[in-house]
Order: structure tokens, then sequence, then C-alpha cells
């Protein structure tokens, strides 16, 4: 038997904090090889932290983290026990910058391999900065070999590569493992979004089966900017899942593996052997590096044979599953949390939190998610919740007494600290001055009214925050944002956004299972109240708008799916009947949902130029009103391509 004690590594990296993240890493190794680990994975780029975008264009960025792998590398050698460690980083060959992983053992690096694949999608844009790394071509970085490499340990053949390499069917793995890799390290900084995780197990269980290989897949944890990581890792054999390391967490964890059965499996498998032959019939065979580190194969060092806790190997394991709705629900929350201790912890430009309530429900939402931040950070010390988290309500004539009392008994179940100011003085004289300002023919529209105190608000919140160093977060929610249905530079402000990513049908569905498990009195009042921004007298949101579920729909439909406008408008048909909509709203008649589409497209794309404006929210799932990463839309566009009034026709 070839035991193989197998490590992953989860760390949450700061990007730019070079000295620091690799004096975490020389711990993180060092208790590996402690714990008599054989091959020790951290993630993609984590030297630099991750994603670096433009500061690779720095040279000293990148020699900055040659120099961190080389002292890496020798606190490597006066470890007890010769691990060897997968470690990212970005280095530099012939002036171009690639993303690479080193493998380094016993004080030395004995080679680097480049990301081949590098996205340019969603969220990614490799391709602006890096260079690809080539198939069957080997160079040299400071005499060290760089390139498409594969390496001899005492326990076997190792191979690593870089997240995206993985995702491509006909990537690196498929020919490495043909010329005899039997482990494949995948080091990723892959971003959480609704779902992700199944589709990494699916991924990675077919890879590894397909190839045959034992596959260790490790990723990144922690926030930056509006990216989540959610860390964990799997080590997958030949296609049989042996580990799902835990996830949203920041630390390592060991398994050990059989290598003798991946060799095993993989000279029974047929389909395979004739995929091997067939390659190395029509391609050289890639570079072999021996690594030259001492063998740890006897009886003081070998591993426990990796049996099955149950003691079966034909029974399921006994541990709690949790339902796909539990654990979407977590995952929306902890991602939350995650991008929120990154973007709090990591600029280190503040030292309390504050949230503008409006006794609504996305106010309510935000508040809840920070005050489980902060129940993590404080730990012990959660008796400063009300030093950390400071709510303010801010009322006028148009806030009801029920709202107000909503947001000072959440605040008191919180235990956050609480203060209700009037804005209504300075709500008079600020329309008293800007009346002052129009024309002889001129009056102050409705909408200004509104607007005026939402900026008063959000004037407020930036004097306190300027003298507080505080962190302010924005409230809002995607579908209202995304629609304009929001002030610049009132409600739509703010430092961060945990909700500006999170359509308002979302928002609703997660403040009753937060109900469900913390008993808050306040959400069961909250939860019976009809949405309204209480701008005006009697003002509701969806009769301004349009039931939330139609106003979801039609952005998914419209920015996720690019329908056109026809096409949007039955789609719905086909989702609610007018009975259906009825429900939804008391006022229905039949033609109104081509009136709520028209209104919908010409609202969104009217609206860019305010949305663009908005803080950075957390990415939570494939489609985010995020100019930078996600949705590219030009802020100044004609409609007319749109023919929103073909609608008419149907």
């Amino acid at each position: 038997m070839r035991q193989v004690k197998i490590g992953l590594a989860s760390i949450n990296p700061t990007v730019g904090a070079i000295d620091s993240n690799c004096e975490r890493l020389i711990d993180v190794a060092a208790e590996m090889a402690h714990e008599q680990v054989d091959l020790g994975a951290f993630t993609e780029q984590v030297v630099s932290g991750y994603p670096t975008e433009d500061l690779v264009q720095w040279r000293g960025f990148v020699e900055a983290q040659w120099v961190a792998l080389e002292r890496f590398a020798k606190a490597t050698e006066r470890f007890e026990y010769s691990t060897a460690f997968a470690v990212g980083l970005a280095v530099e060959e012939g002036g171009l910058i690639y993303n690479a992983v080193a493998l380094v053992a016993a004080g030395s690096i004995a080679g680097i391999v480049p990301k081949e694949n590098l996205p340019l999608y969603d969220v990614f844009y490799e391709q602006r900065t890096f260079s690809m790394g080539l198939p069957a071509t080997v160079r040299s970085i400071q005499g060290i070999p760089f390139g498409d490499l594969i390496f001899r340990l005492p326990f076997g053949i190792v191979a690593i590569e870089v997240c995206e390499d993985l995702w491509v069917p006909n990537g690196p793995m498929l020919r490495r493992s043909a010329c005899g890799a039997e482990i494949v390290v995948n080091v990723s900084a892959s971003p959480w979004r609704s779902g992700i995780r199944d589709t990494r197990q699916e991924l990675i269980s077919t890879r590894a089966a397909d190839n045959q290989v034992t596959l260790v897949y490790v990723n990144q944890f922690g926030g930056q900017d509006s990216l989540v990581f959610d860390g964990g890792g799997f080590v997958n054999q030949n296609g049989q899942m042996l580990l799902e390391a835990e996830r949203w967490r920041e630390g390592w964890t060991s398994y050990v593996v059989d290598l003798d059965r991946t060799a095993r499996l993989r000279s029974q498998d047929t389909t395979w052997r004739a995929q091997a032959e067939g390659y190395l019939g029509e391609h050289p065979a890639i570079q072999l590096i021996n690594v030259n580190v001492p063998s740890h194969a006897d009886a003081e060092t070998e591993h426990t044979y990796p049996v099955p806790q149950q003691k079966s190997f034909f029974l399921p394991g006994k541990e709690r599953k949790i339902s796909p709705e539990e654990r979407w629900y977590k995952d929306i929350l902890l991602a939350m949390q995650t991008g929120l201790a990154g973007y709090f912890e990591k600029t280190g430009a503040f030292e309390c939190i504050g949230i503008a309530l409006s006794g609504g429900k996305d106010s309510a939402l935000t508040l809840i998610v920070a005050w489980l931040y902060a129940k993590e950070r404080l730990g012990e010390s959660s008796h400063r919740m009300a030093d950390f988290i400071h709510c303010f309500s801010m009322p006028t004539r148009f806030n009801s007494d029920t709202t107000k009392n909503i947001s000072r008994l959440l605040c008191e179940e919180l235990g956050v600290s609480f203060k209700e100011i009037s804005i209504e003085q300075a709500f008079e004289r600020e329309v008293e001055a800007t009346c002052s300002m129009l024309g002889e023919e001129q009056e102050l529209s409705d909408i200004t009214r509104q607007n005026i105190q939402a900026r008063l608000r959000g004037g407020r919140m930036w004097n306190w925050c300027n003298s507080s160093q505080a962190m302010w977060i924005q409230t809002g929610n995607m579908s209202e944002k995304a629609v304009g249905y929001t002030t610049v530079g009132g409600d739509l402000m703010g430092a961060y956004s945990l909700l500006g990513n999170l359509p308002k049908t979302i928002v609703i569905r997660l403040l009753h299972y937060l109900k469900g498990v913390y008993r808050f009195k306040a959400l069961d009042i909250l939860l019976r109240t009809k949405a309204s921004a209480e701008l005006s007298e009697n003002q509701e949101d969806e009769k301004e708008l349009m039931p939330f579920p139609v106003l979801d729909a039609c952005f998914a439909l419209f920015a996720g799916e690019k329908l056109m406008p026809v096409e949007l408008y039955r789609a719905l048909r086909v989702m609610w009947t007018d009975e259906e909509l009825t429900v939804m709203s008391a006022d229905y008649r039949p033609g109104m949902l081509k009136v709520w589409v028209k209104q919908f497209l010409r609202l969104f794309v009217g609206s860019i130029f305010k949305w663009v404006q908005a803080p950075q929210a957390v990415h939570l799932g494939t489609l985010d009103l995020d100019r930078e990463r996600a949705l590219q839309l030009p802020v100044v566009q004609s409609m007319e391509w749109l023919d929103i009034d073909a609608i008419d026709e149907l």
C-alpha cells in the first residue's frame, strides 16, 4: 500500500499583504509537516491574495511574490517531515506574467506550472493581465523548471494545476494523467455563487473518474471587494468522493489515500487505458521532474489505512444531511457575512458599523446579517455589540408608528445601539430652500419631496461616519436598484452593500427563514407589513412598481436570459394566469401585465446611470448589478433597439 496523507489549506489572504500572507503560509505548512502530511495544497494566488487585477502590472508586486516564495521554500528546509507543498502565485518569465502554482519541498522550489485556461467571463478578467501557459512547453525561471510539468515524489507522480484548468474537458489533466500523474492538485480561488457547491462536486467527481486520478481540490476562503470565497475542498479518488472539507472557515484538514488503489483502478479501466495509449502514441511525454526529498515509507511514519467511519465499505455514512433549501439559506447568509468581514477587516478603515433603519424588510435583513458577523467577530465580548453596531431611525411625518417601533424592537432584541432622530424640520427647510431655487413658473415635484428625505438621511449618515470611523452599510435590494427605485445621494449610497445583488423576493424568503431560527418578535410584525418607502402618504412599493415576483422575473428574463420584450411577455404569460396575478395585485386587470413589462424595460434602461453609482455589493449569483464584474451595459443608450411597443401587437 502507498498511503499518502494529503492536506488541504483554505487560507484567507489579503490582496497585497504578501509578507503577512507568507507568514501565515509558513505557520500552516509547519502544522502540516508536524502532522506528517506528505502533500499539502494551498490556494490560487495565495501569496498575493486573489484577485489581484491590475496590481500585477507593477513589477515590484510580482517580484515581491518571488521573494516570498523563496522565503517559504527556505522555511520548509527546517521542517522535520519533508512535506511537498503546492503554492499559488504570480510569476514573470520573458516579460510575461503568469498565474502559476509552484511545488516546494525540503527547502527547494522543484518547479512551477502556469495556468493554461484564463477565464474572461462573468466576474473574471484574467486575460487582461496574465499570459497563458502552453502545452508541452518548458522553460525556466532563475534556473527552476517552468511549464508543462509533472513531478515524481517518493510516494508517486503528482501534477499541479490552477483553478480554471479543471473546468475544461480537454484540459491539462488529460495529458498529465496519461503521462503517469496519479495525483492531480488543483489550487483554486473560485468565488461563491448560489448553487456552485453542487456544481463543483459533480465536476470534480467527473474529472477524477474520466482521468482515473486522485483529484485534490482546495479553494480560497474570505471576502475581497464584492467577491466572497467559501473555502473548503475535496479529495476524490477515481470518481469516489472521500473528503469534503468544511467551508466558510479558514483552516486546514487532511485525508489519507491509498495510491495503489488509483493505480489498480486505472489499470482495470480499458477506456482510460485506450485514451492514454492514444495520447502517448501521438505526443511526446510531459517532462518529469524528480523531487529530491526523503521517503517516509517506514513503520514509524506509515499512515493509518483510511477505513470508513461506519466500518462498512457498503453502507452510506450516518452524518446528518441538511436539506438543499436549508443549505441554500445558510450559504447566502454566510456569503454576506464573509463579504462584510473581508471588506470591514481588510480595508482597515473602520472601527464600527452604521445602518440607517427604515422599519422595512431590507434594512432589517441588513442589520441581522451585520449582527451575525458581529457575534462571530466579538465572541466572548458580545456585550460590546452596542458599541460596534449603531442604528439610526430618521423619520418624518410619513413614517408610521408601526415601522418606527419595528426598528426599535429589533435593535433591542439584537442588543445594538439605536437612536431616533427626526428630520422633519430639516425636511421643511430643504423644501423651502429648493423652492427658492426654482423659477417663478416651476413647482417642486412630488418625487423631489421624496428624494429630499432620502438625501437628508444619506448626508447625515456620511457625516456621522466621518466622525465615528464607521462603515455605513447600504440597505437597498437588487430589484429596486434595477429599476431606479432609489435615490442618488440618499439610500443608494453607502460604503458597502449586502443586498445589492439580492432580489426582493429572496429578501422576504430569508426573513421568514430567520424568523423561524431566531424567533424575533420584530420580524413577526415586520413580515405582516407591506413594503413602503414611506416618503409620501399611503405609499406602497408594489403599487408604484408592480408585484415583486413579476419584477424579479422581468429582471431575470431580460438581464439574465437576454430575452427581447415580446419573448419576455410570453414567458410571463406562461408563469402566471390572470387569476394568479389578481391574487398578487387586487387592482390587476387583463392587459396590465403588458403595462408592467413595458414599465420595467423603460425603468431598467433609464436607471443604469443610477446603479453604476451604487457601492460594491456582495457577489451572490451569476446575475449581478455590477458594471465592473458582471452586467456590462452602456450607460448612454437608446431604447430603440428594444422595440418595446411590439408588445401591444400581441
